[in-house]
């Protein structure tokens, strides 16, 4: 290891460090270097007060000029590391389909650790099958992933295959942004993945890893910035290998390109990253803040053992199965028997449920008796299916 003592060595652009034989150039303080075996005296540089917490190697060459050698680099470090997920084991459209909707709103943990991409596929192994399935039927089986509007599109993109094309998809970009739900993200997903075709996309680990390639420091999230970044994955999409390359380019956001502070000493591409600071990319706009909502919900039973359920009929959970929520002046004075909070979206909900009795309360639309052995088979929300599995065996 090699470290800089005296003034042998003066750094070729300040602040930038020799650290392991090489270069490295993020601001770091002086309390720092001694991690890494070095001491820093007689510098004609102060070190800088700003910190960053990240080291990584100077650029060396430029891959918007020539992207070559990132492609070659990238698609050479995923041949040998890349990981084992189920959807790179095939090449049907519909499965590969099945799991970029998935994964849109939903982390690959979750998908793969509650093995809901395997028993989805089990119970609609193809388009034609899910262009056939009720609303029961598909809300169950997409139960605990959330957003099920992106179930009921899946259908539709499953209808208009069997209806418009007898059940096989198009290969060429305009026609797959034809079917219904299916947006330039997922026409390049599929012909990348799917048909090994040429093909541009971009999702949230790419916008991260492009702009710290490219050291864009403008909002990756308005108008201008997704242009951007768009146009910047199109002048590096390697069209020889786009299988691959695309799922390495997903794959380096997770691993070392994540967000926060990134592995950049260890980044298989670092060599063309052009960022001195990329834990501060991506630049995003300021998010707007939770919303805290109190929901109440009432928790009553028959002289049979029956609850009381409601099935929605709102645009975001249509078809799915709560407990009937009352306001919060018929309702909160009753005996508070759970809380449990969750988030949806932009708001932060606190849910209480309150023991009722059935001679306070009379049934609303949509409100039902069920049967306790009846309730494990409907669709519902994984708030409610938690507190009701929670409370079913003593109230």
């Amino acid at each position: 290891m090699s470290c800089l003592t005296e003034d042998d060595r003066i750094p070729p652009e300040p602040p930038t460090y020799w650290v392991h034989g090489t270069w490295l150039t993020a601001p770091i303080t002086a309390q720092r270097l001694p991690l890494y075996g070095c001491r820093v005296s007689g510098w004609r540089e102060a070190i800088p007060v700003e910190v960053s917490a990240v080291l990584k190697p100077r650029r060396e060459t430029d891959p918007l000029t020539d992207p070559k050698p990132f492609h070659d680099a990238l698609v050479a470090w995923f041949r040998k590391n890349g990981r084992d997920y189920p959807w790179r084991r095939t090449r049907d459209p519909y499965a590969v389909l099945v799991s970029e909707v998935m994964l849109q709103q939903t982390q690959i943990a979750t998908v793969l650790g509650k093995g809901y991409y395997t028993r989805f596929l089990e119970a609609f192994p193809d388009a034609a099958t899910l262009a056939a399935a009720d609303d029961d039927s598909l809300l169950k089986a997409w139960e605990g992933l959330g957003y099920y509007r992106r179930a009921r599109m899946l259908r539709d993109t499953s209808r208009a295959l069997v209806e418009k094309h007898g059940g096989r998809f198009p290969k060429d970009v305009a026609g797959l942004l034809e079917l219904p739900g299916v947006g330039r993200y997922t026409a390049g997903a599929l012909r990348a993945f799917a048909f090994g075709k040429p093909a541009v996309l971009v999702d949230g680990n790419v916008s991260r890893v492009l702009s710290r390639l490219t050291d864009f420091k403008e909002p990756v999230d308005d108008s201008a910035g997704i242009r951007r970044i768009w146009e910047l994955a199109g002048i590096l999409a390697d069209d020889r290998h786009p299988r691959e390359y695309h799922s390495a380019l997903m794959e380096l956001g997770q691993t070392f390109c994540r967000t926060g502070a990134p592995d950049c000493l260890n980044c298989p591409v670092a060599r063309f990253c052009a960022t001195r600071r990329p834990e501060s990319l991506p630049v995003k706009q300021r998010k707007s803040s939770l919303t805290d909502i109190t929901e109440h919900a009432l928790w009553l039973r028959d002289g049979e053992g029956r609850l009381l359920l409601h099935q929605e009929t709102g645009k975001r959970r249509t078809g799915l199965w709560k407990l009937p929520l009352r306001d919060a002046a018929e309702i909160s004075t009753r005996p508070l028997i759970a809380e449990h909070r969750y988030g949806i979206t932009r708001y932060r909900v606190m849910l209480r449920v309150h023991q009722g009795d059935d001679s306070h309360f009379t049934l609303g639309e949509g409100d039902s008796w069920i049967e306790p052995m009846a309730i494990p088979g409907l669709a519902m929300a994984a708030p409610f299916r938690k507190v009701i599995e929670r409370l079913i065996e003593d109230f």
